[in-house]
């Protein structure tokens, strides 16, 4: 008898214990739950671990895990990177426009920091004009020079293209996107876009967006990682971290994080 009590009591204990909710209902244990419904991953709940290198672009792409090189059937040219995320999301976006009789094609992608080394210096030295002007002589100032080269182009170590998240999509002119054929294809994305992670971050500035590059209608970031990559950018990345190219001291006096790496489209934050 007292053997079949203990074989009982063991065969009770070693039965998983149901919770309840608040409100006294009975739920499935939580091994039970695990079993059942194993937790289903999506890009919104990546467990990914940015880095600040990461974040300033100071990586190859073209050798990082997550990141492929883009399939020539979706770019100007071979050579091309993103992340494999916002990848997929371009691929239905494109499939999506085309059966709407809208065709979409990447013009840029990922930029890292050498790369973005070599605009931004470029512009800086005047062996690039900027609005037909050599800055180098047209506008002395470091600060001022700068200010207007961000009007445009970013500062390597702060540019949203290292992160593989953004594209400029058919043109790099707002007035092709005023008319026509890039009227129609701008007006399909501010409709779809969204619905494939896809937001417009540099929109007209005002009172919602008094700081940041000028409206750039052609470059779209897919959220569900450009907004982590943002919020870390936010809590770790200084002005002084913006080192390591001619023009660096200005970063600081402007507040390049705050007014540029921040400085975005409240919807898309």
């Amino acid at each position: 008898m007292r053997l079949l009590i203990l074989f009982l009591l063991l065969a009770a204990c070693s039965e998983p214990v149901a919770e309840t909710s608040s409100s006294g209902a009975e739920t499935q244990t939580l091994v039970k739950e695990q079993e059942e419904t194993p937790q289903k991953q999506t890009v919104s709940e990546s467990t990914v671990s940015f880095t600040a290198d990461y974040v300033m672009g100071k990586f190859n792409p073209a050798k990082h895990p997550d990141f492929l090189e883009i399939p020539l059937k979706y770019a100007d040219q071979a050579g091309r990177y993103m992340r494999k995320d916002a990848f997929e999301a371009f691929a239905e976006m494109h499939a999506a426009a085309k059966a709407d009789g809208i065709t979409l094609r990447i013009e840029s992608a990922a930029r890292n920091f050498e790369y973005q080394k070599g605009i931004w210096e470029r512009k800086w030295t005047g062996a690039r004009k900027v609005d037909g002007k050599d800055l180098s002589v047209a506008v002395p100032d470091p600060v001022e020079r700068a200010l207007k080269i961000l009007e445009y182009s970013s500062m390597p170590g702060t540019s949203r293209h290292h992160w593989g998240t953004d594209i400029d999509i058919n043109d790099f002119e707002n007035a092709y996107f005023e008319s026509g054929q890039g009227l129609q294809e701008y007006q399909w994305l501010q409709a779809n876009a969204s619905t494939f992670g896809y937001c417009q971050v540099y929109s007209e500035k005002g009172p919602d967006r008094p700081n940041g590059y000028n409206m750039e209608k052609w470059h779209w970031s897919y959220l569900p990682v450009a907004r982590e990559l943002t919020a870390f950018a936010e809590r770790q990345i200084k002005d002084t971290d913006i080192t390591g190219f001619k023009g660096a001291e200005a970063a600081a006096k402007i507040g390049v994080i705050e007014k540029y790496v921040l400085g975005i489209a409240p919807v898309c934050k």
